[in-house]
């Protein structure tokens, strides 16, 4: 009887080995991006909860985007699925990532692009103040360092910026903050013109007034208007309005990069 009750543990201890085993073999097998580096898009997310992403997705968003990879927990590659901002290493609680414009910018560039890959580097958290991700900060000091692991492999091509929420009731010198913060970005990534485009929040005339007035302050910078757009609460557009913005911050990097080469 001892005999039959040790056999029968070896036999489950062997299984559960295996399982063990396979699992890990599938999850080295999980595809990543091996292509040269210069067909390696990549672009940097970052800012407060909109960019972190606060709207539903539905099961066909949840799916992984063709072409798109986004930066892991151990600065890899992987293929890009939502919610995008699961691997920000300064987000709030894995639960609230949801959908965010990086879902529907990725599929309409991959549309104008079909022979590149986009590499998406999302380092997002909700609450934030602009004040928070001056140079020197913990929250900028790891949009650079992932957007730096990111170069080994693939292009830095750009940054969207979505921010202003948490200093609705403290506007002044906004602009000025985020003129600051783009000197600094590009200086510290190495790319002295890298476009950088903002986003306009919710019904915030003094946050949004400044960052219209971005493209006319700094070069190679645009913004994506709020106009018109629908939230869930008094801050977080809903899932129609945030796949707006994604598409609307695409059609802006589009044209920059199109001025950027023209110059060239």
């Amino acid at each position: 009887m001892r005999k039959k009750t040790h056999y029968i543990k070896v036999i489950i201890l062997s299984f559960c080995w295996m399982l063990i085993i396979s699992a890990q073999a599938q999850k080295q097998k999980q595809p990543t991006y091996r292509g040269k580096k210069d067909n390696l898009h990549v672009y940097l997310l970052i800012g407060q909860s909109n960019m972190a992403g606060r709207a539903p997705f539905s099961e066909n968003e949840a799916t992984a985007i063709p072409r798109c990879f986004l930066l892991n927990a151990k600065d890899s590659w992987e293929p890009a699925k939502n919610p995008l901002n699961i691997y920000s290493t300064i987000r709030k609680g894995a639960g609230m990532q949801k959908l965010n414009p990086g879902y529907s910018f990725s599929l309409e560039m991959l549309k104008k692009h079909k022979d590149i890959s986009l590499g998406l580097v999302v380092n997002a958290k909700g609450g934030t103040k602009i004040e928070q991700w001056k140079k020197d900060t913990r929250f900028y000091k790891e949009a650079v360092r992932r957007a730096q692991e990111a170069q080994k492999s693939g292009t830095l091509k750009g940054i969207l910026w979505h921010q202003g929420e948490s200093n609705n009731g403290n506007p002044d010198g906004y602009l000025e903050k985020l003129k600051d913060l783009i000197t600094s970005l590009r200086k510290d990534l190495g790319i002295p013109n890298l476009p950088f485009i903002a986003g306009q929040v919710n019904k915030a005339p003094k946050i949004n007034e400044q960052i219209a007035k971005l493209p006319q302050t700094v070069p190679h910078t645009a913004f994506v208007s709020s106009k018109d757009l629908k939230t869930m609460d008094r801050w977080h557009f809903d899932q129609e309005s945030i796949n707006i913005i994604g598409k609307q911050y695409a059609m802006e990097m589009l044209t920059l990069r199109l001025k950027a080469d023209n110059k060239r």
